[in-house]
């Protein structure tokens, strides 16, 4: 049985190698670690926001930054988006599981280094 697992490990090691510029998992990295996908899936892990609320808690996005880091995570699997056929339409975009996943790691980072902080104004 351990044999299998190690061999399955191999081979995924050999199909997602992140340090080759041609990796399909490169891509999804990219696109969490950019200077907005993390932001937006630390918004999103509590529940799902609507364009606009997500707009409004990432202080200093502008609009089309935003439209191209969520096309990016939708595209990747790590966010869901649902259109409601309104005047204006109403997007939702919320995590999918493997954006739970994926962002974790990151909010346990953010909690991390925010508790590690001075308190704001105690400086």
């Amino acid at each position: 049985m351990t044999g299998s697992v190690q061999q399955g490990q191999a081979e995924s090691a050999k199909r997602y190698d992140v340090f080759h510029t041609d990796c399909p998992a490169r891509d999804v990295v990219d696109h969490v670690t950019s200077r907005w996908g993390v932001w937006v899936l630390i918004s999103l892990r509590d529940n799902s926001l609507r364009f606009y609320e997500l707009r409004e808690s990432i202080r200093g996005i502008s609009e089309k930054m935003l439209a191209q880091t969520l096309r990016a995570l939708v595209q990747d699997g790590l966010v869901w988006r649902e259109v409601e056929p309104t005047t204006p339409p109403q997007v939702t975009y919320g995590l999918t599981e493997f954006g739970k996943d994926v962002g974790e790691p990151l909010t346990e980072l953010f909690d991390r280094i925010t508790r590690r902080l001075a308190p704001r104004g105690a400086e």
